[in-house]
């Protein structure tokens, strides 16, 4: 495993808290010239506003940069109904929007929303369905039939169809959810505090091996990284230093080990963490990532 030779692409992660300035903060990384904006789903957390209200609102206020879930509560959306919504929101968006879609996990605060308890096998077996209900209801055709353990189309009228080709991105770690990521979805969504760099070779050989067992090339499926950490003046461990080492450590998850979507998700939220991953690190990850595909 390593460099897929992607586009890269930088963002960052809006935490949906009510009290913070979250337009205000999505129109600078806007500003800022980053690709993304990725908003965690987590209803049941009574500080944070809904996620696709605020999507929607984003994509309204701003006039380029995409946005997407990251990643989208299953249990708490249902699939053709999200579907419907993703593909309203591209449109309204002129092509802005990509799903990034998880299986659950926090299931004593989903039970308590009304969503359902699902084991780990049934979890993503309702995710490897929705995948395809998705895909159904964008696709513009007319009486959509499937049946499955845990969702259905009965005559379903799909429509209308997304502005650009969504990518449906997984947020996935288990074996089984990286196996199902790699024959099924667009995209990875990782997490720098449990993707770690030793573990990155097995979970990106994972995603590989069921690609090709699928009859699919490996490069095709972005790696999107939420980079958790901190720009600080020194050094005190993986992304927690100074703006130097983060593009040495950013530079190295591109070329060594396939991650081509890094998006900012600091440990301490404000302006000044944003301008200088933006102004300082990007640019020059995009530099030392081209000299390095030259070579």
């Amino acid at each position: 495993m390593s460099d897929y030779g992607r586009d890269l692409r930088f963002g960052y992660f809006l935490v949906p808290n009510a009290d913070d300035p979250l337009i205000e903060r999505a129109r600078l990384a806007e500003r800022l010239g980053l690709d993304l904006i990725g908003i965690q789903d987590h209803p049941y957390q009574r500080r944070y506003v809904d996620t696709w209200t605020l999507l929607t609102t984003i994509a309204a206020r701003t006039e380029r940069i995409t946005l997407f879930p990251d990643v989208a509560n299953l249990p708490l959306r249902p699939p053709a109904v999200l579907a419907k919504a993703a593909a309203t929101l591209d449109l309204l968006s002129g092509g802005r929007f990509e799903l990034g879609l998880g299986a659950g996990g926090f299931w004593d605060a989903i039970e308590a929303y009304g969503g359902p308890r699902r084991t780990g096998k049934q979890a993503l077996g309702a995710l490897a369905e929705a995948i395809e209900v998705i895909r159904r209801i964008w696709s513009g055709e007319r009486n959509q039939r499937f049946e499955g353990e845990h969702y259905h189309l009965r005559g379903a009228q799909s429509g209308p169809a997304p502005t650009h080709p969504i990518g449906i991105w997984i947020g996935a770690k288990g074996p089984r959810a990286m196996a199902l990521t790699g024959a099924l979805a667009d995209g990875w969504v990782s997490s720098s505090p449990w993707a770690t760099t030793d573990r990155l070779p097995e979970l990106q050989d994972r995603i590989d091996e069921a690609a090709r067992q699928a009859g699919r090339d490996p490069r095709d499926i972005r790696r999107v990284h939420n980079i958790n950490g901190l720009v600080t003046d020194r050094s005190t461990g993986f992304l927690y230093g100074p703006a130097d080492q983060w593009v040495e450590e950013l530079t190295d998850l591109a070329i060594s080990h396939g991650q081509d979507s890094f998006v900012l998700w600091p440990e301490r939220d404000d302006e000044r963490q944003l301008t200088v991953f933006a102004e300082e690190i990007v640019p020059e990850v995009r530099r030392q990532v081209a000299l390095e595909r030259k070579e």
